[in-house]
């Protein structure tokens, strides 16, 4: 690769990136055409397209690898839009592995990596092994009065798509229109985009002639399986009139411009001057107008790198505090007696509140994406894989819309990968296991998201055999994992948390997907790791689900700040229902655990004092902070509720980071730094951490009695 300055490798890997994933969605998308029996032209255009830019891109920015890869597939998507080769499941498998490879390629080329991939050279050998060399063709369209002047400007993909029509049985039609100058862009996509229910408008050229010198003529030649009076009475009106095109009673050699005369850009381009000088009836000169607008971007975004928003959000985190700063100065005053200068100081201090405001919330907005990114990921691998294990299943995706942190997105992939092989490999029967019970033949794994309160929530959800609980506490047992003696005393809850231990599955053998217990405990630290948590529910013969509950950004956030004694603690509100003032004669004991009851639910309760080993300083009765993570509602005791305010969370050193239940530190108005607590981490520490005791007490209890 040449080299770059930083921002210029940025940008081709930002661009690079964009394209590969544009090419992924255009090939799942014919993919799902062709299993419905439909062939959709454009995808593999689109798809074509992407290839073409990237090998363009690798030339520019000297990507050998990348180039090379492309120019063989560009030949290949070359021959499928020319007819040259026929769209199969072996060569849709081929095209899907370059998507993988391409990645792998990037990758190799961001980390500035000389080592060959054999991955490439063994997909550019089957890609090479796919090629077949182009047929003579006839001329079918010989037999039709075209215009010459149609046919000229036809570039080589124009006339494959003619002659193909032709040789289905289609017929022809000459679709005459005019348009206003002003609009000639917008009618015409409309008519292209009316037209495509009855068929497929192939070219298009200027007739040179018009009614009004602010009008424009064009004549459109469309292929249709419907009749002249059809396409009349559904597309005809005063500036539309269609007529058949007709055939030639004695076949007559029809002139094919030159092959070198026909290369697509070329002749494009031709059309596209032709349409310019009709509408501009004027020379376009040197250094005027026309060329002027032609060097304008016509794009209204730009790539931005996510640490530069990190910078910018430590920024405004910064500012919060000296929002803070200003309003203790203005009260400050109002209680020396300067009343007029603390009134001026707060008004300011509001528009300085509201600005600043704007201001986080654009940065936050400029962060999200949608979880259509890694979901079309998603899409792939499991195409790929029930193919390799042999079972048909269908993906539903809903909530790809919802939109969530980038970093977040980034961190989601492999756990969501790894539940998604988990719910192919275990989840998911045979086919004839599934028809013996009366199930469809092809499994359902439906992926949906949505946004609940400050939080996303994903849900994973198959038709398959469900968690099979024995099995699973069997390898619990045998893993030592589990004492045979507690086997008893598990809820169903705590039998599907078995999944998550290392080490653990129900699986017999390892295969090559899963199996070897080593996925599910990294999916959930690396969701705990995101602030997330995992519900698990599964029914025997019917499926299961598993939720995923995330906060929406991990970037500024508003907190609930409180104290116990001395320490000052903040509390994301994303996982904050409500505060309550505490009453010690309404905690009971329930199993060796404090619980009180709210609103007729128990609520578990941990005192932070007593977790972080404070001493007792504690004056008046304190709070209960609610807080609620998924299905998991946990009450914290603390002493003081000092109040809300917006926090940039800074990440602990090494010698703190693997600490359970910090999740960072923020510095606040005051100017003194305060715990940011981890409330999912704190769940598990607390909530797992009770029942691991509890079932150690009752085993003890156990072995006295014998």
């Amino acid at each position: 690769m040449v080299e770059l300055g930083d921002k210029a490798r940025e940008e081709f890997f930002s661009e690079a990136q964009e394209i590969i994933e544009q090419l992924s969605r255009s090939l799942l998308s014919l993919d799902a055409a062709e299993r419905g029996g439909k062939s959709d032209p454009s995808l593999i255009n689109e798809a074509f397209r992407a290839v073409h830019t990237l090998k363009g891109l690798a030339g520019l920015f000297g990507a050998s690898r990348m180039g090379q890869l492309s120019h063989e597939l560009e030949d290949i998507l070359d021959d499928l839009r020319l007819g040259r080769l026929a769209l199969s499941a072996r060569v849709l498998d081929l095209l899907f592995a370059a998507v993988e490879t391409y990645g792998q390629v990037l990758s190799a080329e961001r980390e500035q990596s000389l080592e060959s991939l054999p991955g490439l050279d063994e997909l550019l050998e089957r890609v090479r092994g796919v090629r077949q060399a182009p047929a003579a063709t006839s001329h079918p369209i010989a037999e039709y009065e075209l215009d010459p002047g149609v046919l000229a400007v036809l570039t080589e993909y124009e006339e494959h798509r003619l002659r193909s029509s032709v040789e289905h049985g289609l017929g022809l039609f000459r679709l005459r229109v005019e348009f206003d100058l002003a609009t000639i862009d917008k009618a015409l996509e409309d008519i292209k985009q009316r037209g495509k229910a009855h068929g497929e408008i192939i070219t298009y050229l200027p007739t040179g002639e018009a009614s009004r010198p602010d009008t424009i003529e064009l004549d459109l030649l469309m292929a249709s399986t419907d009749t002249l009076t059809t396409l009349r009475a559904s597309l005809a009106d005063d500036h539309v009139t269609i007529d058949e095109v007709p055939r030639r009673r004695i076949a007559t050699s029809v002139t094919i411009p030159p092959e070198e005369a026909r290369s697509e850009e070329g002749l494009a381009r031709a059309r596209s001057e032709a349409v310019r000088s009709e509408i501009s009836q004027e020379p376009v000169e040197p250094g005027g107008g026309a060329l002027d607008a032609s060097l304008r971007s016509v794009t209204q975004t730009v790539r931005v790198d996510i640490r530069k928003l990190d910078h910018l959000m430590n920024i405004v985190g910064e500012l919060a505090i000296v929002r803070g700063a200003v309003a203790r100065t203005a009260e400050r005053l109002r209680a020396e007696g300067q009343r007029q200068l603390a009134s001026e100081l707060a008004r300011l201090h509001r528009t300085f509140d509201r600005r600043l405001s704007e201001m986080q919330e654009g940065i936050l907005e400029v962060r999200m994406v949608p979880l259509g990114q890694v979901f079309d990921r998603l899409a792939r691998v499991v195409r790929q894989i029930s193919r390799e294990v042999g079972k048909e299943i269908r993906l539903v995706i809903t909530g790809a819309e919802t939109e969530i942190d980038k970093l977040i997105v980034e961190e989601l992939s492999d756990p969501l990968m790894h539940m998604i092989r988990n719910a192919i490999d275990h989840g998911i029967e045979g086919t004839l296991q599934r028809e013996s019970v009366g199930k469809p033949a092809a499994g359902t794994i439906a992926l949906n998201a949505y946004q609940k309160g400050n939080h996303v929530m994903i849900e994973i959800e198959d038709d398959g055999a469900g968690v099979d609980d024995v099995a699973l506490v069997r390898r619990a047992v045998e893993g030592g994992k589990l004492d045979p003696a507690e086997v008893g005393d598990l809820s169903r809850d705590e039998i599907l948390g078995l999944m998550f231990l290392p080490g653990v599955s129900t699986r017999e053998e390892a295969g090559d997907l899963s199996g070897r217990g080593v996925g599910m405990d990294v999916v959930k630290t690396n969701i705990s790791k995101l602030g997330g948590v995992i519900d698990v529910q599964s029914e025997m013969g019917i499926g299961t689900k598993m939720t995923i509950t995330l906060p929406i950004t991990l970037a500024i956030v508003s907190a609930l700040v409180i104290r116990v004694g001395v320490q000052v603690f903040a509390i994301p509100l994303s996982s904050v229902s409500e505060a309550i003032a505490f009453e010690e004669a309404h905690v009971r004991v329930v199993d060796t655990r404090e619980v009180m009851t709210l609103r007729g639910r128990t609520l578990p309760l941990c005192r932070l004092r007593q977790l972080f080993q404070l001493p007792d300083e504690r004056q008046g009765r304190g709070f209960v902070v609610v807080t609620e993570v998924g299905s998991r509602r946990l009450g914290l005791v603390v002493d003081h509720l000092v109040g809300q305010q917006d926090i940039v969370i800074k990440a602990l050193g090494e010698s703190l980071a693997r600490v359970r239940g910090i999740a960072g530190a923020t510095e606040m108005e005051d100017q003194k730094v305060a715990l940011v607590l981890d409330t999912a981490a704190l769940m598990e520490e607390v909530l797992v951490g009770l029942e691991a005791r509890e079932l150690s007490e009752r085993r003890e209890d156990r072995r006295w009695a014998r």
